[in-house]
């Protein structure tokens, strides 16, 4: 459907309304001239918003690694380069900075409260037990997971919310007019009628087996396809604590300890349950008012009526734990106190003089050491599997560092050197399969290093380590002639098969062009004619076996005419457009309304669209695709003559 919208987004209406609405928006209010150069030492510079070269780099990460994640496939930094996938990322940063920078210059900024509101919806900055903003969990949570400084999530957290507040602005009231929505559901619902044979290999002679010279030709026209990349073998020598905490002990020394750590931290794990209290807190300013709304409150008289009787307003907490009540004093009365019970004055640190009533009490829960056992035990076991492997590292580095080979140092320390290979940069073996084991920094590490060579202690993170030698670099090369025979043979076949039928299918389609009706031309490679009636684009889906290619040319036919195509089988159709016809009118009608919604959206998706490019064009932002490669570590050298130059038209890696 939206696929649809774009193409008719070509007509002059379209063109028309989306020019004036880009025109009012690069218009709308913006005053003053670009206010900086572009800043020597960043990435990307737009203005006064600037992508710095550890920022960068972490953008570029989070995109690799999220390819890695949905593709299921390693992917260098080097190999994303190649491909333009950088170049393609430092466009959109650039835009999208200047989009920023415009929003601020047109004065869009959010309140601070916005802001505050922002990260109140982050429940991975709370602990989890008091419900309160927890600053260390903050920054954790920033720098570790996205890899920012806390005023570099503000501020982009800003730009957000005044993005978000702009185009908030530019949606409200857009509504796609009726005639719109009238054009897209006639469009939609236009049927077409066909008559149609199919030729396959049973109406057309079968092509001969090819020779062994006829496969080599056909290997050498399909290189690009059956190139395979460079591989490589290698002994790898792990040591893993994940791998040897399983058959570790379980030192009760060691239990213990766990438990009492997490006993005395209750917020590492939400087993242990703090006790809670619902209680009103009557805040007032001396001491003397103090006694007298105690001895009410102890002679049974309701909180609220001495709190309005003398203006106090009171505090309620509900079902709380200790650390949420505010003032520490009153929090250590309150906890003091059975149910029911009144407290006598309490000398406050934020309003003077409190009493406080303990209305309900929910008791806490302390979990037992067995009860905990399955969650410390794992840990312990890794802990002491951590302290196992560093003395393996230790000994293998004693041994290596003696002179001994790789295998035998590995002997030495307990553990096994293993042959790892061929694989791939993207961590796969021959057969396009990824190898199971690999980690990303094992395999950049072993296509960073020449044949023979060997790397010691690498820091694979979670406290593994890696030793690894190069042992074998197979260049990129076609497969033997006799590796591939067999799905040469069958791709061979495939191909001189299709030329055959194409070659007839473009026979008979003259033919019928001639006058010569659809059931002879059928008839003469023995096929038989069909009909469909109702073919419209709503319905698109259920005629995807037939192929995009031919399904585009139904669609783009003329009624009467004659063509062919290639389905998505081993296939070709001959077809005459019988008939179009208009949508029915009730149809199109209720399908406006349903439509109406949808294309407002996309109208205003393409609104942004051009308002982003606008911003691209009025601020000029620039980047710089060298420092951007010296961020992530990749040097020219190590590219060749295969990286592309900035903005290069090359499909992105991710």
């Amino acid at each position: 459907m939206i696929s649809m919208f774009r193409r008719l987004a070509n007509t002059w209406v379209a063109r028309v309304l989306l020019g004036i609405l880009a025109i009012a928006f690069v218009g709308w209010g913006i005053n003053g001239t670009r206010q900086s150069a572009r800043i020597s030492n960043m990435v990307v510079s737009a203005g006064s918003h600037t992508i710095s070269p550890d920022s960068y780099k972490s953008f570029f990460e989070m995109q690799l690694e999220n390819y890695q994640k949905q593709s299921g496939q390693q992917l260098t930094s080097i190999d994303a380069v190649r491909q333009g996938a950088d170049a393609q990322l430092l466009q959109a940063l650039a835009m999208d900075q200047a989009f920023e920078e415009l929003t601020s210059r047109m004065g869009v900024r959010p309140a601070p409260s916005l802001i505050i509101d922002q990260l109140r919806k982050q429940p991975a900055f709370f602990d989890p037990i008091t419900g309160k903003f927890d600053e260390r969990a903050y920054q954790e949570a920033v720098t570790k997971k996205l890899h920012m400084t806390t005023a570099q999530f503000e501020a982009q957290l800003r730009d957000e919310i005044a993005h978000d507040q702009l185009t908030a602005g530019l949606a409200a009231g857009l509504k796609a007019p009726r005639t719109l929505g009238a054009i897209v559901a006639d469009y939609e619902l236009e049927g077409r009628a066909l008559t149609y044979f199919t030729l396959d290999q049973h109406n057309v002679d079968q092509p001969s087996l090819p020779t062994d010279a006829q496969l080599t030709d056909f290997m050498k026209q399909n290189a690009g396809d059956l190139m395979r990349p460079e591989m490589r073998t290698l002994t790898v020598v792990r040591f893993s604590p994940s791998q040897l905490a399983a058959s570790m002990p379980v030192d009760p020394a060691e239990l213990k300890k766990a438990y009492d750590q997490f006993k005395n931290d209750p917020s590492k794990n939400q087993a242990f349950v703090p006790e809670k209290r619902s209680l009103i807190e009557l805040p007032v300013k001396d001491a003397a008012t103090a006694a007298t709304v105690a001895k009410r409150l102890g002679a049974g008289e309701a909180p609220d009526a001495v709190a309005k009787s003398l203006d106090i307003q009171p505090i309620a907490y509900t079902d709380s734990a200790k650390s949420a009540v505010a003032d520490p004093k009153v929090a250590e009365a309150a906890f003091g106190l059975k149910q029911g019970q009144t407290s006598g004055p309490v000398q406050s640190d934020l309003s003077g003089y409190a009493v406080v009533k303990v209305t309900s009490i929910t008791p806490g829960k302390t979990p037992t050491l067995d009860e905990l056992r399955p969650v410390l035990e794992p840990e312990v076991k890794l802990r002491a599997a951590k302290t196992k492997a560093y003395a393996e590292v230790q000994k293998f580095d004693d041994a290596h560092g003696g002179g001994a080979k790789l295998e035998d140092a590995a002997a030495k320390a307990g553990v096994t050197a293993v042959t790892i290979g061929p694989i791939s940069a993207q961590g796969a073996d021959v057969d396009k399969k990824p190898v199971q084991g690999l980690s990303a920094k094992l395999v950049k590490d072993a296509f960073s290093l020449p044949q023979g060579q060997e790397v010691d202690d690498e820091d694979d993170g979670n406290g593994e380590y890696f030793s690894m030698r190069v042992d074998k670099v197979t260049p990129p090369s076609l497969p033997a002639l006799a590796d591939v025979k067999g799905q040469l043979i069958r791709d061979y076949m495939i191909q001189e098969m299709l030329k055959r039928l194409h070659a007839k299918a473009d026979e008979l389609t003259a033919a019928v062009r001639k006058g010569e009706s659809m059931d002879a031309a059928a008839a003469s490679v023995k096929a038989q004619t069909s009909h469909v009636v109702g073919i419209n684009r709503q319905g698109i889906a259920q005629y995807r076996a037939v192929g995009d290619e031919l399904l585009q040319k139904i669609f783009e036919a003329r009624q009467g005419d004659v063509f062919n195509g290639q389905t998505s089988q081993v296939q070709v159709m001959v077809a005459h457009l019988d008939s179009v016809t208009p949508a029915a009118p009730g149809v199109a009608t209720s399908m406006v309304q349903g439509l109406r919604s949808q294309l407002s959206e996309q109208l205003f998706q393409d609104i942004e669209d051009l308002a982003r490019q606008a911003a691209k064009d009025r601020i000029k932002p620039t980047y710089d695709i060298n420092l951007a490669r010296e961020a992530i570590g990749v040097t020219p050298d190590q590219l060749g003559s295969g990286a592309p130059p900035a903005g290069a038209k090359k499909a992105p890696a991710f």
